[in-house]
C-alpha cells in the first residue's frame, strides 16, 4: 500500500478479508464495518453498534457481507442492504465466484441465499453437526466446511452428494484453491492436507496430497498461488514454506519465529506474499528478489 493509512479503524479485536487487488475490508468489535484501499482511504460501510462483526466476506460487483450471530448483512455496491437471517448463529460465510450468491456455515450444515432475489427461497445443504467454516470451489461446483470434530464436509451441488474427508488432528481453520479450482489446500495437520478435485466426485475415494510434513510444527494457514500450483504454508512456530504440487519440492520463505502464523495473502499475480502472526509480527515476502 502506499499514502498514508490511518492510525485506528476499529476499537477492539478486528476481523479482515481482501475485496480485490486494491481493497481490504474490516469488521469490529465496535460494530463497524470499514473499506480501506490502497492509497490509504477508509470508508464507512456500517456504523457502529452493539453488535460484535464475527464474519465477513466479499464478492463479485463490490458486494460484502458481514455476521453477527444468527445475523447476516448483504451491502450492495449502490450502498442498498438485504437483512437475511437463520436459525443458528452464523459460522461461516463465502460468496460464489460468479454471480450474487452467498453461502452461510451454520449448526448442521449450509444455508445458499441469492440476496438480489428478494422472493426466492434459501437452499439448506443439511449435515448433522457443527460447521466453523465454508468455501466454495472456483467453478461454483461444489461447497466445502470446516466442522468441529477435526474433519471436512462437502456437497457436490449438482446432486447434493455428500463428501467426507476427515483424519484431522486438529481443526481445519484455513482452506484455499488452487488457481485452476482442481485442488484444495487446508491446514489442521503437521501437512498441509491438499484434496484432489480432478473427478465428477471430487476427493471420493482418493488420497490427499501431504506437503510441507513436520513433526514438530502444525499446519496453521495455507494460501494457494493464483497462477501455479503451488501452496504457502504457515506453521504454529511462525515458518513458512512455498511448496509445489507435483513434486512436493519445498522451498523456505520465513525461518521459524516467535509466533504462530495466523494469515498469509497472495498479490494479483502471486510476486509477493503477505503474512501475520499472533503476536502481530507481519510483513512481505518478495519472490522477486
Amino acid at each position: 500500500m502506499v499514502g498514508r493509512l490511518p492510525a485506528t479503524l476499529h476499537d477492539g479485536m478486528t476481523v479482515a478479508v481482501k475485496a480485490g487487488p486494491h481493497t481490504l475490508i474490516t469488521g469490529g468489535e465496535d460494530g463497524r464495518v470499514m473499506r480501506l484501499d490502497a492509497s490509504g482511504n477508509a470508508t464507512e460501510l456500517k456504523q457502529k453498534g452493539n453488535r460484535w462483526i464475527t464474519q465477513l466476506a466479499a464478492g463479485p460487483k463490490g458486494v460484502v457481507a458481514w455476521g453477527t450471530g444468527r445475523d447476516v448483512t448483504v451491502r450492495f455496491e449502490d450502498g442498498t442492504t438485504r437483512d437475511l437471517k437463520h436459525e443458528r448463529t452464523v459460522e461461516g460465510l463465502a460468496f460464489f465466484p460468479k454471480g450474487i450468491r452467498l453461502a452461510c456455515a451454520h449448526y448442521d450444515g449450509v444455508t445458499l441465499h441469492f440476496p438480489t432475489e428478494v422472493k426466492s427461497s434459501p437452499q439448506r445443504l443439511d449435515w448433522k453437526g457443527a460447521h466453523l467454516g465454508v468455501t466454495v470451489s472456483p467453478d461454483a461446483a461444489y461447497v466445502v466446511t470446516a466442522m468441529q470434530e477435526n474433519a471436512l464436509h462437502g456437497w457436490r451441488l449438482s446432486d447434493k452428494r455428500d463428501m467426507r474427508m476427515s483424519g484431522y488432528p486438529a481443526k481445519t481453520k484455513s482452506m484455499s484453491w488452487s488457481a485452476k479450482g482442481k485442488y484444495l489446500a487446508t491446514s489442521g495437520a503437521p501437512a498441509a492436507i491438499v484434496w484432489p478435485f480432478l473427478a465428477k466426485d471430487g476427493p471420493m475415494g482418493k488420497a490427499p496430497l501431504e506437503l510441507g510434513t513436520r513433526g514438530d510444527a502444525m499446519v496453521t494457514e495455507v494460501a494457494c498461488h493464483p497462477e501455479q500450483d503451488v501452496v504457502a504454508i504457515g506453521f504454529s512456530d511462525g515458518l513458512i514454506f512455498l511448496v509445489r504440487f507435483s513434486d512436493a519440492r519445498e522451498v523456505l520463505l520465513r525461518r521459524p519465529g516467535a509466533a504462530a502464523i495466523t494469515s498469509l495473502g497472495w498479490d494479483t499475480h502471486g510476486a509477493r506474499l503477505a503474512f501475520g502472526s499472533e503476536n502481530g509480527d507481519c510483513g512481505v515476502i518478495d519472490l522477486r528478489a
